[in-house]
């Protein structure tokens, strides 16, 4: 462990050498405001635990890797993890790290067999039960979760960090899950803006992904945050990413960190169609380098697939998440459209 808190790799020990983490391990550290708890539950599951006064701790979860060649997050993500080891962070709250998907990152794939955020809620039981990697990870990222979010009192936050497949007219968004009888949050709106994330995609139904089942059963507040486009392990351009970075910091070591927004400075859209992909033969009727958030007319032939054309049900309707190439029964493309936020929670 002395080996650990000296270096700070987390990540890299649970890359290389997971079996150091196949039992749970608990020690503390000393840092300037006192002692930190740290809890390893297993190999990229770290939580930190800081004795302060805090008044209203918060318990934040931040997990990136779920796909594992979205690397901006989960290099953020680690180099927070090592300033809380080696001491150059102090926190003011409890704060969960999960880097989700490690066999993927170590062959700079999105997955191995399974995309992992379609296996949330419960998911990576059903049909035919826990019979590969994303699914037992799944599973343990929601145990983790629960296991966090039950043994602390206190308002709960989870942002699932990732970055997309392909360039974006709007860099950086954010999937708000669908709230069912809650109400959107302006002050998670702010901080999101805070992040540089002013793009809000409103999702009007349950789904699978880590985000929802946060949101669902834990009753916190939690987004699947894009912070960019997909690059290389060291390729990054990490001032693209700084807003983000500097507000996560200001998060979990600021006592009341309370940024502000306007909310006609944020693009509000919901989600208008949810299109999965049901035949073989399924094909987008655009490039593979049209730009999230490319909009088109009332009518336009968006995607089709054996006896079945998907167009534009609204002029301005824009794609979001276009992947021709995922398993069959799942989502292909989400279109959106702009709307408003009327009721919002403090």
């Amino acid at each position: 462990m002395q080996q650990l808190i000296d270096s700070g790799n987390f990540l890299a020990l649970s890359r290389r050498s997971p079996s150091l983490f196949s039992t749970p391990i608990t020690f503390e550290l000393q840092n300037s405001s006192g002692v930190v708890r740290v809890v390893i539950a297993a190999p990229g599951i770290i939580s930190f635990y800081p004795e302060t006064d805090t008044p209203n701790k918060k318990n934040v979860v931040l997990s990136c890797g779920v796909h594992g060649n979205e690397t901006a997050p989960i290099e953020i993500c680690d180099e927070l993890v090592g300033h809380i080891l080696t001491g150059k962070l102090t926190l003011s709250h409890n704060v969960l790290f999960l880097f989700g998907n490690l066999p993927a990152m170590d062959i700079a794939e999105r997955f191995v067999e399974e995309n992992m955020n379609r296996l949330f809620s419960g998911a990576h039981s059903k049909d035919e039960g826990l019979v590969n990697s994303e699914r037992k990870r799944a599973k343990a990222l929601e145990d983790a979760v629960a296991n966090f979010f039950n043994g602390n009192s206190g308002e709960r936050f989870h942002y699932d960090l990732h970055t997309a497949i392909r360039a974006s007219k709007n860099e950086k968004f954010a999937v708000y899950p669908f709230l069912h009888e809650r109400k959107h949050s302006k002050g998670q709106l702010a901080f999101l803006a805070a992040c540089g994330v002013k793009t809000i995609l409103l999702s009007e139904s349950a789904t699978t992904t880590f985000s929802y089942y946060s949101s669902y059963y834990h009753n916190a507040h939690a987004f699947t945050v894009e912070l960019g486009k997909v690059q290389p392990f060291g390729h990054n351009d990490m001032a693209r990413f700084a807003d983000a970075k500097a507000a996560l910091i200001s998060l979990i070591t600021e006592e009341d960190y309370a940024p502000t927004v306007e909310i006609e400075e944020l693009h509000i859209y919901r989600v208008n169609q949810v299109i999965n992909r049901q035949e073989e033969q399924f094909s987008l009727h655009f490039d593979d380098d049209t730009p999230n958030f490319t909009d088109y007319p009332k009518g336009t032939v968006l995607a089709s697939e054996p006896n079945t054309q998907y167009i534009a049900q609204e002029d301005g309707e824009a794609i979001v998440f276009p992947n021709a190439k995922v398993a069959i029964g799942q989502r292909a493309l989400l279109t959106v459209v702009p709307t408003t936020l009327e009721s919002l929670d403090a």
